[in-house]
């Protein structure tokens, strides 16, 4: 029997399977709505069998978003716009988890198909927020260093997004500890140049991300399963590390985290990173032995046998999917048979069932 398609449960909430639609920006709303194409770039992949879901960073705050044309879930209106998404993937039979997130430093950006440079305030941007201010790449202007009302404002706001998603019919709660972004500043040495509460030693660099995670899990009804995804390094020298995602990840199981979505890198525009098949696999394998927690793992997955493989052994609860879910939104039913395994087809597409 294939473990990649066996059910896995959270809380009271049930996937289907372990293929997981890792969260993929797609810099097509406008002032923070999804429009059509949210609906069917992610109601797609849920018809396509994946277990869950995940809509692309949804931004706390309109300074959150990673560019413009972000999606966000900053008032009820916007909550709202999104419930019809949610109840859509729900219907297909997959999960709907929505990823909530602060682009920090890295916010005020253009598309990359527009080139990803700065977006000035005068072109429709604005100043991004930062634990410092320490600009992402030489040359960029330096952001706003956040004081300690910002701090409040921006924990105040993910836990509002947190009672919207929950409004709006999300199975579950991703926070964005990844990327570069602004959690993740908080934990970097190379980003957090603090010497108040929420800086220096590790500690205290964790103190805000690990309040975020304790405000949402008390926001998020209890029978639903809390993410948060990481960067579990930085890939440059004097960075985050394995050693300190183990111990975050600690911390973030006590506070009533879930699953723990391994990534890597974003923080630095010079990082140097190793990427292969897999590459990050071995991240995920070691939270979830040392830290006890359950892990997702994402990076360069793109056969069945590799996806397989990679929940079989133990390395990961979980496997989650970008590119190769864009370039196939059906490969869990593709990758089901190549398995042998059962998966659920659609009842229009039952004629097409191998």
């Amino acid at each position: 029997m294939s473990v990649l398609f066996s059910r896995f449960q959270l809380r009271d909430v049930t996937f289907r399977n372990r293929v997981f639609v890792s969260p993929m920006c797609q810099y097509s709303a406008r002032d923070g709505a999804p429009a059509e194409w949210h609906l069917v770039h992610l109601g797609s992949r849920a018809v396509g069998g994946a277990g869950l879901v995940l809509t692309e960073a949804t931004a706390v705050s309109p300074v959150g978003r990673i560019s413009p044309s972000d999606l966000g879930i900053w008032s009820d209106e916007l909550g709202g716009r999104l419930a019809p998404i949610a109840a859509f993937i729900r219907a297909q039979g997959a999960a709907a988890g929505v990823q909530l997130a602060h682009a920090g430093r890295k916010a005020s950006t253009a598309e990359p198909w527009r080139g990803g440079g700065r977006v000035a305030p005068e072109d429709g941007g604005w100043r991004p927020l930062a634990p410092s201010a320490v600009p992402f790449a030489d040359g960029d202007p330096a952001p706003a260093a956040m004081t300690a009302a910002d701090i409040a404002a921006v924990r105040d706001q993910f836990v509002a997004a947190t009672r919207r998603a929950a409004t709006a019919g999300f199975d579950v709660v991703e926070l964005h500890m990844a990327h570069g972004y602004l959690l993740h500043e908080f934990l970097s040495p190379l980003a957090n140049r603090r010497d108040d509460e929420y800086g220096g030693p590790l500690e205290r660099r964790m103190r805000f991300p690990l309040e975020v995670a304790a405000a949402v899990r008390a926001a998020w009804p209890a029978a639903r399963p809390l993410f948060v995804r990481v960067s579990a390094s930085d890939w440059a020298e004097g960075g985050w590390s394995a050693d300190d995602t183990v111990a975050f990840a600690r911390r973030l199981k006590d506070a009533g985290v879930d699953l723990v979505d391994c990534s890597s890198g974003g923080l630095v525009a010079h990082a140097r990173v190793p990427v292969g098949p897999g590459y990050q696999t071995p991240f995920a394998a070691r939270v979830r032995r040392e830290a006890g927690v359950a892990t997702g793992a994402v990076g360069m997955i793109t056969e069945p046998f590799q996806a397989e493989q990679i929940v079989a052994t133990g390395e990961a609860d979980a496997v989650l999917l970008a590119r190769e879910l864009l370039r196939d939104p059906h490969w869990p039913l593709r990758a089901a048979r190549v398995l042998g395994a059962e998966a659920t087809w659609p009842e229009q597409y039952l004629r097409a069932r191998p």
